[in-house]
């Protein structure tokens, strides 16, 4: 089972963040600066995750509210750690900030995926129990 989440969890990864991420180069090279390109693209990406691995990798039939508010917990201190990695490396170390969100796309990849395997998409019963016969 967690074989399968993983493959349809970077399935659905791979191609949303291949999307934003030539998104992301597509805008910063018109201009948009590189903080609030991720900023916009950070959002769009959440959004169309939740609703995939919902459904369709962990297959999740708990409380939508209760996941989506974990969700956006998560997102959003991965967001602000990415910007923090942004500031720290880019504007204070004058690394490339291509180089610098591709690494980090692969880090909060890793860090999401067992956020959700064990903490957003559980389908835990009201005692804090697994419930039974839920893959």
């Amino acid at each position: 089972m967690v074989g399968r989440q993983i493959l349809r969890y970077i399935l659905v990864g791979s191609l949303s963040n291949i999307l934003l991420y030539l998104l992301y180069i597509a805008l910063t090279t018109l201009g948009v600066g590189p903080k609030m390109a991720m900023t916009g693209l950070f959002a769009l990406g959440v959004l169309q995750t939740f609703i995939l691995n919902k459904r369709w990798t962990f297959a999740h039939a708990g409380d939508t509210q209760r996941s989506l508010f974990r969700y956006l917990i998560a997102y959003g201190g991965c967001y602000l750690l990415n910007l923090s990695i942004l500031i720290l490396f880019v504007d204070h170390m004058g690394m490339p900030h291509q180089i610098v969100q591709g690494v980090a796309i692969v880090f909060f990849a890793a860090l999401l995926f067992l956020l959700q395997k064990y903490w957003i998409f559980t389908n835990a019963d009201k005692s804090g129990q697994l419930a039974k016969g839920v893959a």
